[in-house]
């Protein structure tokens, strides 16, 4: 066995490496940038080498800084996590030729799967199913254009080394074909160094699901079932579940060994992935192979009960696999949501900042619930552009879907997060979400729920009714701390009555306490309101005649914002004259930022494409700002004049900068 690892990553795959190695008794080694001196897996690991500056480039993409880190500490194995140089076969060879075992598989199964190209063509001869399409290289964009057309609308265009949703677009038109082809070959040069392109046709509502797969060096390969990922956003995934709700038994048999067949065929050893598009009739179709652990490996290790990363150890250490196909058994139902640090009230853009807050749920496991947190963050940590704003994957795990998809519900509702925009609210919006529940998926999911973006969920009317009812008694506990110890000899204080104000809304309830317990009683009749939340308190958890909700709750001046399963509720609460005389009170008109162009995300700018005295037209290309490795291109929302140009290409912008002023025509 591997006695001294160094895992050439950073974030949560970094710290769920060292959880595993540490528990096989391994010496782990971290490697951080600038950026990362004070990171979580930095302070995890038993040493840690700093290998360069905050650009990944210069740091964590390396291949000489690793190598030399290696050499500084001894470290006689490297574990690439995913990302960076995971799928890189330059760094796999330049490990083996100074005698460091790489964690992953050969080299020219890196080189084989790698290249996007190459792997389709592989995929072929080895009998999978594969997407029509033009593996060739694409010149320019007028060829991208002239292919799409022959390939029939719409088309994917994918960068041949990319992965994890970047140099990735769809195109229906010849512009978008134009543009698509621009912007992945820009994100693919950035990210990959490597800027080439191909173009597949796109299948329309289609499902993406993957088998896990595991080999050794003597030959055994086995499949550990299918995950399924179609919730993206911008191809990049947001929920995973295992298994999948969709497939059968015969569809999910002939994926795996169609899997199986593919990493036979490039002498595959270690954990690795295939990943199929399926469509509305099962059949299905070979997108890429990815050759390192996955993001979403925890929900195959939680209905399987196999620790992956262990496994790829055991493999790297030249042992055999534990176990056959025949003994591959899946329990229950585990789902993934992973947690970005992104607005969804801004269409999901990049944020940056210091965690203020930072109180994941507990972890736990029992034979009917589990619940898991894999992190790189911790409270005080700061969120950077340098590298992917994803926080941390939460995982749930229960004996069937709907009790999985509840918990994780309840999981979420319990997680704090503050000082940084984050996607929490989505993801509990989500599990409510009746298609969400019933399974009916495709990558499309997103844009099709919600085709205006995400503004917030609107809650039923009793629940609505029952967050009222804990703010009315939370703002009587508040003003009661005062005179709390004075009590009616039978338990009771002065009954209260209180106002709870929602917008237009307005409910009424008269208070009573005893011994801990609220009865509120209002125009509906009475309710019983438990809970154990305090002034200073940011979670309460309530009990309102027997329906539980954990909610999160920060106080404001008149009352208190309470967060529950994607709604940002701000209540008022006051006596009920001080409630009377609120509608006269004057509204505070919104500022006109409509002449401006503001950055919707921390970043930086990659061009400005117009000048002043320019006349813009809806939906024209106005600038392009990177963020966290992906380009977003800022475009008009009306006609108008440029009349100032405020950045310049190369500029970093704070969000809601102003990049351009504009003048009516």
């Amino acid at each position: 066995m591997i006695t001294k690892l160094l895992i050439a990553n950073r974030g949560e795959i970094a710290c769920r490496v060292i959880k595993t190695a540490r528990r096989l008794g391994i010496y782990t080694i971290a490697v951080y940038s600038d950026a990362d001196r004070n990171a979580l897996h930095v302070r995890m690991a038993d040493e840690a080498l700093h290998i360069g500056a905050s650009p990944a480039r210069d740091s964590y993409l390396s291949i000489e800084n690793i190598i030399a880190a290696c050499k500084a500490t001894g470290a006689e194995a490297v574990h690439p996590g995913y990302g960076f140089l995971s799928e890189n076969p330059a760094f796999a060879a330049a490990l083996k030729a100074e005698n460091i075992v790489f964690v992953g598989p050969p080299v020219a199964a890196i080189e084989a799967m790698g290249d996007k190209i190459t792997s389709k063509k592989l995929a072929a001869v080895a009998g999978v199913s594969t997407v029509p399409g033009h593996l060739g290289l694409i010149a320019d964009a007028d060829e991208a254009v002239q292919i799409a057309r022959q390939v029939r609308y719409p088309v994917m265009l994918k960068a041949s080394a990319g992965g994890g949703g970047k140099g990735m677009r769809i195109a229906w038109t010849d512009a978008e074909a134009r543009e698509g082809f621009e912007r992945s070959q820009s994100e693919a040069a950035s990210s990959f160094g490597d800027d080439r392109i191909f173009i597949e046709k796109f299948i329309t509502n289609p499902r993406h699901i993957e088998i896990q797969v595991l080999g050794d060096s003597h030959g055994n390969i086995i499949h550990l079932n299918e995950r399924e990922c179609s919730i993206q956003r911008r191809n990049q995934k947001v929920i995973e579940e295992a298994p999948s709700p969709f497939l059968d038994a015969a569809t999910r048999m002939a994926m795996g060994e169609q899997a199986v067949a593919l990493a036979r065929a490039v002498g595959y050893e270690s954990a690795g992935t295939v990943e199929f598009i399926v469509d509305a009739d099962r059949n299905f179709y070979f997108l890429e192979m990815n050759t390192r652990l996955q993001v979403e490996h925890p929900v195959t290790e939680l209905i399987t009960g196999l620790d992956l990363v262990e496994l790829m150890l055991r493999v790297a250490s030249g042992e055999k696999l534990p176990l056959t196909q025949a003994e591959v058994k899946c329990h229950g139902w585990a789902i993934e949501s992973r947690l970005y640090a992104e607005d969804p009230y801004r269409n999901f853009l990049p944020s940056t900042g210091r965690l203020t807050r930072y109180r994941p749920p507990e972890e736990e496991a029992s034979p009917t619930f589990a619940v898991r947190n894999d992190t790189g963050v911790s409270e005080g940590g700061e969120i950077s552009t340098f590298y992917d704003p994803m926080i941390a994957k939460l995982c749930s795990w229960a004996p069937d879907r709907a009790a999985a998809i509840d918990a994780m519900a309840i999981a979420l509702d319990a997680f704090e997060i503050e000082g940084v925009g984050h996607n929490l609210p989505f993801l509990t919006a989500v599990m409510a979400q009746p298609r969400f529940r019933e399974g009916r998926l495709t990558t499309g999911y997103i844009a099709e729920e919600f085709p205006e973006g995400f503004s917030g969920t609107t809650l039923d009317d009793d629940t609505l009714g029952n967050i009222a009812a804990f703010a009315a008694c939370a703002g009587y506990r508040r003003d009661a701390r005062g005179f709390a110890d004075r009590a009616f000899p039978d338990g009771h204080l002065h009954r209260h009555t209180r106002a709870v104000l929602l917008g237009d809304r307005r409910w009424q309830f008269d208070i009573a306490e005893k011994h801990g317990e609220f009865w509120v009683h209002h125009a509906a009749g009475k309710a019983l309101v438990e809970m154990n939340w305090a002034p200073g308190d940011s979670i309460a958890r309530v009990r309102v005649d027997g329906t539980v909700l954990i909610l999160k709750v920060q106080r404001t001046t008149s009352g208190f914002r309470i967060r529950y399963r994607g709604a940002d509720l701000s209540l008022r609460v006051m006596h009920p004259h001080i409630a009377d005389l609120m509608p006269l009170m004057p509204v505070k008109p919104a500022p006109d930022l409509s002449k401006f162009l503001l950055a919707p995300m921390p970043g930086q700018v990659v061009r400005i494409d117009v000048k002043v005295g320019d006349i813009v037209e809806d939906g024209q290309t106005l600038a392009i700002v990177e963020a966290m490795k992906m380009e977003n291109v800022l475009k008009a929302e009306k006609r108008a004049r440029v009349k100032a140009v405020r950045v310049e290409a190369g500029a970093v912008l704070a969000v809601d900068a102003v990049i351009l002023e504009f003048e009516a025509i």
